[in-house]
């Protein structure tokens, strides 16, 4: 159901800190222009926390709407408070997306017996798709693949975003998992190695910047033409790398801006990307996007 190049779209902002829905709206219409296969509506890149209740629902809406089935919608529903979870999963569903990405609750840091419990209580409580989503970097909360495989017998949840970049958690899950589980990177460095063991895509930060490349890397590599995706891959690492000089999303919304694309805001505690890290993002866009010979297999 999800895979190749998912975006994990940014939410521009206005200098008065609003979301800024025209813009929204036509980063959405360049994703569906350029083959994207999906879009995770507010999630971290999204700035999710910083968002109230009324901007998610906003948000969610607005790209159910505009998508009009031409392309995939995520929403983003994951939260600390599994009641909290469970009530932003339940709108999504009403919303009318096609799947919901859950990351492991933060901060509190359940047990895996927790994990499993909370997953599968929303599971069982919304008819509605779901992807789970571990990133411990941010969470302090580790998903571990037994569990995973616990989960993955539930129907209605269909796959995982891993974060990690390990390449032994991969081979565990792809051994365990069902084939028809669907495993995405959630990591743009270490996405193509991840999808030659068998992930089916990325949940990508890369592909707000360069939605055609992550696309054209992603369908080569599913569709085993492995030195044409290594070629583009080549060409994109310097924007994986850059892309999380400072903190998601500081780099990628100032790129944007500097593109053209968006304004360059954010709500506080993120602030702005600092000058001595402009020079590397400029370069790294530029090695992208740069003039070749065609790639040839």
């Amino acid at each position: 159901m999800f895979q190749g190049s998912i975006v994990a779209l940014i939410t521009p902002m206005l200098k008065s800190l609003q979301i800024d829905l025209l813009r929204y709206e036509e980063l959405i219409e360049k994703h569906i222009e350029a083959g994207t296969n999906a879009l995770v509506i507010a999630g971290t890149t999204g700035e999710s926390l910083s968002l109230t209740p009324e901007e998610w629902q906003c948000l969610v809406k607005t790209a159910v709407s505009i998508a009009k089935g031409r392309i995939k919608i995520i929403a983003g529903t994951g939260a600390s408070s599994t009641q909290k979870t469970l009530e932003c999963t339940q709108i999504a569903l009403k919303l009318g997306v096609e799947a919901c990405l859950i990351v492991t609750p933060a901060y509190n840091r359940p047990t895996q017996q927790g994990l499993y419990e909370h997953y599968k209580y929303i599971a069982n409580q919304v008819p509605i798709p779901i992807l789970l989503y571990n990133v411990p970097s941010r969470t302090a909360c580790d998903l571990l693949p037994e569990t995973v495989v616990k989960l993955a017998k539930i129907s209605n949840i269909i796959g995982l975003k891993e974060a990690l970049n390990d390449s032994n958690r991969l081979k565990t899950l792809v051994s365990m998992c069902n084939e028809d589980f669907v495993l995405l990177s959630g990591d743009d460095a270490s996405a193509l190695s991840f999808m030659l063991q068998g992930a089916k895509g990325v949940i990508s930060v890369t592909a707000n910047v360069v939605p055609k490349l992550m696309q054209q890397m992603c369908t080569a590599a599913l569709q085993g033409q492995f030195h044409i995706a290594a070629q583009i891959n080549t060409r994109l690492m310097p924007l994986h790398k850059s892309l999380f000089i400072e903190s998601n999303p500081i780099p990628v919304k100032w790129l944007l801006s500097e593109m053209g694309w968006i304004e360059n805001y954010m709500r506080l505690p993120l602030t702005p990307l600092l000058l001595e890290h402009q020079a590397m993002l400029r370069e790294a866009l530029m090695t992208a996007n740069q003039t070749t010979t065609s790639i040839q297999e």
